[in-house]
């Protein structure tokens, strides 16, 4: 049976990416068959015809199944915004669908998938549902990557108070310093330490490298 994780963020920028591809990286080191999924991508860029997302070439680099992009990545467009907005410029609307049928033909070529987020974990992807129900119906554990920077407390347990709410298993949670000069760094950290009801999986240090190097 196919293991599967969904990396959300407590905001867009926090370091999805680099943790998703860090956790394939870490599941291949054991010997699994893993894929990197980005369902929903915007700030793209045509190459060769084709809309591509340096989030989405970092996980297909990390990975070690290879996977047509329609499945890696379903939804793909080019201005870096809000993804219902990106889509309703293109004239597309996100069906929840076809995320979860693109997810099952990758889970059928591998061992573990990686599914990353888009956006916080509440940012809509239509009119009328958001990521998190994606994050239902894929019915799955959640990692939640913390962006270390001022604002974070408030930020991550309203986080977590919207996961729980929705009886969703949080898996545990990544602390990513995304702000070289947060002040109080480790308080921060011990206070969420605290009041996160989950295991802190890894703290990581601010980060020069571009994603695509990691």
């Amino acid at each position: 049976m196919t293991q599967t994780y969904f990396v959300v963020g407590t905001d867009t920028g926090v370091g999805k990416t680099l943790i998703a591809s860090a956790l394939i990286k870490h599941f291949i080191s054991c010997g699994s068959k893993t894929v990197g999924m980005k369902p929903v991508a915007s700030g793209c860029d045509e190459v060769d015809g084709h809309l591509i997302n340096d989030d989405v070439t970092a996980l297909t680099q990390a990975s070690n199944v290879v996977a047509p992009l329609a499945l890696v990545n379903p939804y793909r467009f080019t201005p870096a915004i809000a993804p219902h907005i990106a889509a309703k410029q293109a004239g597309v609307t996100i069906d929840i669908q076809v995320i979860l049928a693109a997810y099952q033909q990758l889970s059928a070529s591998a061992d573990v998938v990686i599914v990353e987020g888009a956006g916080g974990f509440l940012v809509p992807l239509n009119q009328n549902e958001t990521l998190a129900d994606l994050a239902i119906r894929l019915d799955v554990p959640l990692i939640l990557v913390v962006g270390m920077r001022l604002g974070c407390i408030n930020h991550t347990l309203l986080t977590v108070e919207a996961i729980r709410a929705r009886g969703l298993q949080l898996a545990g949670w990544v602390a990513n310093q995304i702000d070289p000069d947060m002040a109080m760094f480790e308080e921060n950290l011990e206070t969420l330490q605290q009041l996160i009801d989950a295991p802190c999986l890894s703290v990581v240090r601010y980060q020069q490298a571009p994603l695509v190097n990691i």
